[in-house]
């Protein structure tokens, strides 16, 4: 990753193979850049759970966050409640976590500021 580009700004490419699984020394360096987030499932996820004030601005997110999903073609699972989504990323194609993890969840986070 260009450490001059912020992950927001990314943009997500194809990733296949464990060879893009990152590495627990490249997780531990791009955690502080998403921030609230949380290594799930023996670090092979990314999770946070976003609040809301009621229904319509959860599926408002949730609609903002299904777009940058297509855009990038890259999508989260998404628990859905009513005053809160619960959003975790993971590359399914390099069994863990890659950089597109990171670049999604910044995404997210910028949607809900």
């Amino acid at each position: 990753m260009n450490d001059l580009v912020p992950l927001a700004k990314a943009h997500c490419i194809p990733r296949r193979g464990v060879e893009h699984r990152l590495s627990p020394a490249s997780i531990r360096e791009l955690m502080p850049q998403v921030p609230g987030w949380e290594l799930a499932e023996d670090g092979h996820a990314l999770v946070k759970t976003f609040q809301f004030d009621d229904y319509y601005r959860t599926m408002a997110f949730v609609n903002a966050l299904a777009f940058v999903a297509h855009r990038e073609d890259h999508h989260p699972d998404l628990g859905v409640h009513y005053n809160r989504c619960v959003v975790r990323f993971s590359t399914h194609d390099v069994g863990g976590l890659s950089e597109n993890d990171f670049i999604c969840a910044a995404k997210a986070e910028a949607l809900a500021d």
